[in-house]
């Protein structure tokens, strides 16, 4: 994976500046933090469904693992 160092961080930042100009640069950055935000709060709600539903797939396979030894020992000892 790249990684960004401050001077392209820098370049990007001027870039934008002489770009969009001084007054709308700010409002473009508040945008995109609101953007960027609405993205991590749907995956974080994303992440948290997969794993209730992964819990819930394991919580039964435990159980019917459970069960299927129980019966197995209860017809040895039967």
């Amino acid at each position: 994976m790249p990684q960004i160092g401050w001077l392209e961080i820098l370049s990007v930042v001027i870039i934008a500046i002489l770009v969009l100009g001084p007054k709308e640069f700010p409002i473009a950055l508040k945008k995109i933090g609101s953007y960027i935000g609405k993205a991590k709060n749907t995956l974080s709600s994303f992440q948290k469904e997969v794993s209730s539903v992964t819990k819930d797939v394991d919580l039964e396979e435990e159980i019917s693992t459970t069960d299927k030894k129980t019966q197995k020992n209860t017809e040895k000892n039967g």
